[in-house]
């Protein structure tokens, strides 16, 4: 019997595919606000949302209860709690499907003992970030329904940044079954691309950042901050101790999140400069040149997003800019390691 089939490679990336989705929608859910419109987690009941009349007004009674709609939303209606309501029901019920994708092809599998002894140890650690990821949601949305109507940044960037992680590995254990064979490697060169993937991640985390703290509404200027700065006064003088400034002043996060894009656009210069003192399959040479498109593409949506102060249409086209490119960069990698 063959181990790692065409069906296992299928099921990862149908996995990925839907972590992709779920990305999406979870962009959309965060640019629309409607992240705290489900106050309560009911893990089967809650796949089924209002059905009737009184049902929708029982959920939006229970959203009354807490500080969105207390503080921000008293003017909100049922027809527009419904509107937010869909996008954080859409989203959960995505993270559940996603679910139910891992596990139960995973045991069927097993049972088939169609996995070898290293996929089904990558498939285990697959598991065990889907749920810490569901963890994290829950634990994100929690953190706005106390005092502050809206979720802790740091609980978005950790729920984001492992949504992205368990992508990214995902896809690595689907391109290990893809390209099983073994090959030389420029260690140096590896390890740059390594770092370029490490400063993206740091990139997304400061997505993450931005986005929790909408802090895409301000500076609305490019290369520049506003009042014709690069560094506007208010990066540094906004707190106390000064380094908070950078992880939850609203200016700050923003300037480092511009500086880390000109930091990942140089690495991707790098890694396409060393590239050609390399000898490249054609694999490895279309992985480059994609890396170079997507940057580039993603770079701009960037620099729109702020100058039009982050339009829903234009956020979502950016976080999925940052999604094909860690889809490069995870691809790129796996091309120059063993």
């Amino acid at each position: 019997m063959i181990k790692d089939n065409k069906k296992v490679i299928y099921w990862l990336l149908t996995g990925c595919f839907l972590i992709f989705v779920m990305v999406v929608v979870g962009g959309i859910t965060r640019l629309t606000h409607s992240g705290l419109s489900i106050s309560n987690y009911k893990l089967i009941s809650g796949t089924i949302p209002p059905m009737n009349e009184t049902e929708w007004q029982e959920a939006f009674n229970l959203y009354k209860q807490y500080p969105e709609y207390q503080k921000l939303n008293t003017h909100f209606t049922l027809q527009d709690f419904q509107d937010i309501y869909f996008w954080e029901w859409l989203h959960r019920v995505i993270g559940r499907l996603i679910g139910l994708v891992f596990f139960i092809p995973f045991v069927y599998f097993l049972i088939k003992k169609q996995l070898s002894i290293p996929t089904i140890k990558k498939s285990i650690v697959l598991l065990g970030l889907g749920a810490f990821q569901g963890f994290l949601g829950w634990y994100m949305v929690k953190s706005g329904l106390v005092d502050n109507p809206d979720v802790s940044h740091y609980r978005l960037a950790a729920h984001l940044t492992t949504a992205f992680i368990t992508f990214a590995y995902t896809f690595w254990v689907a391109l290990d079954l893809i390209f099983p064979n073994k090959k030389e490697v420029n260690i140096r060169f590896r390890n740059l691309i390594r770092f370029g993937v490490f400063i993206l991640m740091i990139q997304i985390i400061y997505g993450a950042f931005v986005a929790g703290l909408d802090a895409g509404f301000i500076h609305n200027h490019w290369p520049l901050m506003s009042e014709g700065k690069f560094m506007h006064e208010t990066v540094y003088i906004e707190q106390n101790p000064i380094y908070k400034n950078f992880i939850e002043g609203k200016s700050g996060v923003q300037f480092t999140h511009r500086l880390l894009a000109y930091l990942v656009v140089i690495c991707v210069l790098l890694i396409w400069k060393r590239a050609k003192t390399q000898k490249l399959t054609k694999l490895q040479s279309n992985s480059i040149k994609a890396l170079l498109i997507i940057v580039a593409a993603q770079f701009l949506l960037g620099v729109f997003t702020i100058l039009l102060q982050v339009p829903v249409w234009l956020g979502v086209a950016h976080q999925i800019g940052a999604f094909f490119l860690l889809t490069a960069m995870t691809f790129t990698l796996h091309r120059f390691s063993k």
